[in-house]
């Protein structure tokens, strides 16, 4: 309702409903309500509410804000990208791997399985694994607190569109198994295919 409210005519798709006004168009909001409904369930206080704007199948703005944390993500391209937490404000950018270091692996509390097991088996470098949930995965390797989240199973657009602009505009990439940028549109199959997050 306030996205309605504050930016009337542009539509708005999110996972618990669509909204009534504006056209269906190249330029959305994506709107997660609660991403990390398991996590939210579990009370470990790493979900979020991730809003992300798409313009011709980008996500060029993006918040995640995760309120039992005090945590809020957000950037748009062109200006920068931003965490504000009970420290206040500041600018994040993420980092590059340090040869020679371990590689610091992001992945789900809830997801993952046997195909993630094996990726991590087979990678050439000696590597520390770091579970968390929702889109904060992301959002870490934005602030540099990560190297790589490669993600194995089904994800939905909304899921990744806000946390992909917060980790872009900070400086990561967010690709298919391809290498090709996730792509976002609303002729465009609502399930992520799978990806890698760096």
């Amino acid at each position: 309702a306030g996205l309605e409210l504050h930016f009337p005519g542009v539509f708005i798709l999110s996972e618990e409903s669509v909204s009534q006004g504006g056209e269906p168009s190249n330029n959305f909001f994506l709107v997660d309500p609660l991403d990390g409904t398991k996590e939210f369930l579990k009370r470990n206080d790493e979900f979020t509410v991730n809003i992300a704007l798409i313009k011709n199948g980008q996500p060029v703005a993006g918040v995640v804000l995760a309120p039992a944390l005090d945590e809020l993500f957000y950037a748009a391209k062109g200006l920068g990208a931003w965490k504000r937490d009970r420290q206040g404000l500041c600018a994040i950018c993420s980092g590059i791997y340090a040869e020679g270091q371990p590689l610091r692996v992001m992945g789900s509390r809830s997801h993952g399985g046997d195909k993630l097991a094996a990726w991590l088996a087979k990678l050439p470098h000696e590597h520390t694994f770091v579970a968390a949930g929702s889109s904060l995965k992301f959002c870490r390797i934005a602030e540099n607190m990560a190297d790589i989240y490669p993600r194995f199973g089904l994800t939905s657009q909304w899921d990744t569109a806000a946390a992909q602009c917060v980790l872009e505009v900070a400086g990561g990439a967010v690709t298919d198994l391809e290498c090709q940028p996730l792509q976002y549109g609303l002729q465009r199959p609502l399930l992520n295919p799978e990806f890698v997050a760096v």
